[in-house]
């Protein structure tokens, strides 16, 4: 019989966690007049929820913090943790979630406090992805990343948590105990490593068959929930997971794209971006990133009715840039026009001023300006 898993989800829950959300503002975190700071705040703090629906949490209660600096011990400090801890029994919390990376020392010591579980923003992302991971390298890669964010949080102790019921964060890779010996973790992840490296190598030789084609790459980047696979199945007619969440698909897809009858591209759908996404993840999903490094040309989807989108294009820009893809040509594609009021962003294609097309407004789900955009990447793809 086999042990129980330290991601371990328990088939016989009927009902999702009870989820607080904690937010806090930090001074460092966000400059600017104080009602442009509020704003950003918030609309950080509304992610971080749709996060927690995207992981599959019961969202009861959201509260918030203001602080110059971290504490060192309890991130909020012992007041606002005593404050927690009461929410935290008078709603029957079950998981504690940060809208912040927190350290291993500061999530043990807020446990203790809190007297439930508690999951930082990154250990929120793997979760989803560890909840969405189809491929097996998909799996391989969310694995990866969640053994090395766990290597510094074993050991716990704590008599609330020695009994693993599952839940948010539980799903995954495999250990058996909370407290297994670090060594084993680590012969684990370079285990893993070995196993991705020659992911990495037959997907290099695939690739290299397809350049021997001259047939250029086109690859779908952009914030997650922006519409890439949406995108890709109406350029393509093919039928990946398109839906209304984040991290909806994580799974590199590659198909060829016929633009014209002497034109055509492949074209490959990616993982999205999200603000601060963690570096272990990005450092697990390196192969499948190099798809995107390696790319000709980078089709950059943006939300365009998103009321944030600028700062959503910098973070997707911040991903490219520690993946080495910074300096690939991009083609902005503002998607969602549909959504904006006295037709804001006309369909079509806009140009800079040397005549070459930089971004084309396209709303996927009303098939308004793809014609635009193929003729755009055609014009790149010559």
């Amino acid at each position: 019989m086999s042990k129980p898993t330290l991601f371990q989800i328990d088939k016989s829950l009927e009902k999702p966690e009870r989820v607080m959300l904690a937010g806090v503002m930090l001074s460092a975190d966000y400059t600017g007049a104080n009602e442009l700071r509020e704003q950003a705040f918030q609309a950080a703090l509304n992610e971080a929820a749709e996060l927690v629906r995207a992981a599959g949490g019961d969202l009861v209660r959201t509260e918030t913090a203001k602080r110059d600096k971290a504490h060192t011990a309890l991130f909020v400090g012992t007041g606002k943790a005593e404050e927690l801890a009461e929410t935290v029994r008078q709603h029957n919390i079950e998981l504690v979630v940060f809208n912040h990376e927190l350290s291993p020392t500061q999530e043990r010591n807020l446990e203790r406090v809190l007297q439930c579980r508690v999951l930082d923003r990154v250990g929120l992302i793997l979760a989803i992805f560890a909840k969405r991971a189809q491929s097996q390298e998909g799996k391989l890669q969310v694995e990866l990343a969640q053994l090395s964010h766990l290597s510094g949080r074993l050991v716990r102790g704590y008599g609330h948590l020695q009994s693993q019921k599952g839940g948010i964060g539980l799903k995954g890779p495999g250990e058996t105990q909370l407290e297994t010996d670090r060594r084993l973790i680590n012969q684990k992840i370079t285990a893993l490593k070995k196993q991705l490296h020659n992911v990495q190598k037959q997907r290099a030789t695939r690739r290299k068959a397809r350049m021997q084609g001259n047939i250029k790459t086109f690859a779908l980047v952009g914030y997650t929930n922006a519409g890439k696979s949406s995108l890709f199945n109406r350029l393509t007619k093919a039928d990946v997971l398109a839906k209304d969440q984040l991290f909806a698909t994580l799974d590199t897809t590659a198909r060829r794209l016929y633009l014209n009858h002497q034109t055509s591209v492949i074209l490959t759908d990616t993982v999205g971006f999200v603000r601060d996404l963690p570096h272990k993840l990005v450092s697990a999903f390196s192969a499948t990133l190099e798809e995107t490094a390696l790319a000709d040309v980078l089709l950059h989807v943006v939300d365009a009715a998103h009321p944030d989108f600028e700062r959503q294009m910098d973070d997707v820009n911040a991903v490219l840039e520690e993946i080495g893809a910074h300096e690939v040509p991009q083609l902005v594609v503002y998607n969602k026009i549909d959504l904006l009021p006295d037709n804001k962003r006309p369909a079509g294609v806009l140009r800079d001023t040397r005549g070459r097309a930089v971004a084309v407004n396209v709303s996927v789900t009303e098939n308004l300006g793809l014609d635009a955009l193929r003729e755009a990447m055609i014009e790149r793809a010559e």
